[in-house]
C-alpha cells in the first residue's frame, strides 16, 4: 500500500502531439483539467510545482488524477480566447476520450473558460471558474501588460516586481516590491518555458476580453467562486456575471484579492462541494 500512494504522488510532464504541454499526477478514476491563468502558461518547475501539489491534495484525495494543461505553443498572434477555448475542446476530444470529469478554469484560464462552456458543453462533467469574470479591470490590463511585457523579454526579476503588485499595490508599498519582487520572480516563474509570441498574444486576447455576450448561452451549471476585493476582477463584475449565466452558483470569498481568493483552501472544498450537488 505504501509503495502504491508513492507511485500515485508521482509527477509526469509531457508534450501533446498539438504542442500543448502538460504536469499530471494521481491515479484516480476520475480527471480534473486545470486551465491556469496567464498571460503565458507554462508547466510548474520548483516551488511553485509543490505549491501545486498541495492546492490539488483535497481533488487527489477526492479520486481525481489532476491534469495541469498550458496553451497550445506558437499560436497565431490573432488567437483568441474562445480560439484557446477550441484548443482545449479539441484536446479533450483527441486525448481524454470526448469528455473530462471537471474543469477548473482560474484567472485568464477562467475566460477561455466561459467560452468551453458557451461553446463545448460536451467537453465536461462539471465547471468551477475561480477568480475571473466577463471582463477584467482597466487596473488589471495596465498590471499585466507590463508582466507580459517582462516575462516576453525573459526578465524574471521584473515580471515579480510586477507580480508583487498583485499583493502590494499602490506607491507606498512600491520600495518593498522592488526589493522582494526580483527574488519570487526567479524563484516563481521561468520565462523560458513560454514563447515570448505566446505571452504576448494571450496579453493581447485578455485585453480584448468582453464575453457578456456569450455568457447568455451557457448551459451546463457553473461554479464561480470570486474574491470580494479583487482588483482585476472586481465583485460587480462577477456578479454581473454570474447574472448572465442561466444556471451559476456564485460564491465570494469577502475579505480576500485574487491572489489569497485563488490559492484558498477553501476553492477546493467548495469545488468538491459543488461537484457532488450538481
Amino acid at each position: 500500500m505504501a509503495r502504491a500512494n508513492r507511485r500515485d504522488r508521482e509527477s509526469r510532464s509531457g508534450t501533446f502531439s498539438n504542442g500543448m504541454e502538460y504536469l499530471t499526477w494521481g491515479r484516480g478514476p476520475k480527471t480534473l483539467l486545470f486551465v491556469q491563468g496567464g498571460p503565458g502558461s507554462f508547466v510548474p518547475q520548483g516551488v511553485l510545482r509543490g505549491l501545486f501539489r498541495r492546492e490539488f491534495a483535497a481533488y487527489q484525495e477526492a479520486g481525481y488524477a489532476i491534469w495541469i494543461v498550458t496553451r497550445r505553443r506558437n499560436m497565431p498572434a490573432s488567437h483568441t480566447s474562445a480560439d484557446m477555448a477550441d484548443d482545449y475542446a479539441q484536446l479533450i476530444a483527441e486525448e481524454f476520450g470526448g469528455r473530462v470529469g471537471l474543469v477548473v478554469a482560474e484567472s485568464f484560464g477562467g475566460m477561455i473558460g466561459q467560452y468551453l462552456a458557451a461553446r463545448h458543453p460536451e467537453s465536461f462533467g462539471h465547471i468551477a471558474m475561480v477568480v475571473t469574470a466577463a471582463e477584467l479591470s482597466a487596473w488589471g490590463k495596465d498590471v499585466d501588460e507590463r508582466m507580459a511585457a517582462a516575462v516576453a523579454a525573459g526578465d524574471p526579476g521584473r515580471a515579480g516586481t510586477v507580480l508583487a503588485e498583485y499583493l502590494l499595490p499602490g506607491p507606498r508599498t512600491r520600495w518593498l516590491r522592488e526589493l522582494l519582487g526580483p527574488v519570487v520572480g526567479r524563484r516563481v516563474l521561468d520565462p523560458s518555458g513560454c514563447p515570448a509570441a505566446d505571452v504576448l498574444t494571450e496579453a493581447r486576447a485578455e485585453f480584448a476580453f468582453d464575453a457578456r455576450a456569450v455568457l447568455p448561452l451557457i448551459r451546463p451549471p457553473v461554479l464561480l467562486l470570486c474574491g470580494g476585493r479583487d482588483a482585476f476582477f472586481p465583485r460587480t463584475i462577477a456578479e454581473e456575471t454570474a447574472q448572465l449565466i442561466p444556471d451559476c452558483t456564485l460564491i465570494v470569498y469577502e475579505r480576500w484579492g485574487h491572489i489569497r481568493a485563488g490559492s484558498s483552501r477553501r476553492v477546493p472544498r467548495d469545488v468538491l462541494a459543488f461537484v457532488r450537488s450538481r
